[in-house]
């Protein structure tokens, strides 16, 4: 399958389908998706999720319903 780039808009829509936020590992400026129960990640806002994406030059990809982040 091929991971095709998708909007937050998007993710956010998966993400609540599936039961999964936003998230931060912590003391880092790593991003990924989380169901918030492992305690090294810290679940983060969307608008905070969207500010990081855009200054790390990231996008979230698509595939299946699988999502990842990535460089674009």
């Amino acid at each position: 399958m091929v991971m095709e780039p998708i909007s937050v808009e998007k993710a956010m829509e998966i993400a609540r389908k599936k039961g999964i936020k936003p998230g931060r590992v912590k003391g880092t400026n790593g991003i990924q998706f989380t169901k918030g129960r492992n305690p090294r990640l810290e679940v983060i806002d969307w608008d905070t999720f969207k500010a990081t994406l855009s200054k790390r030059r990231l996008a979230v990809f698509e595939s299946g319903g699988w999502m990842k982040i990535m460089k674009k």
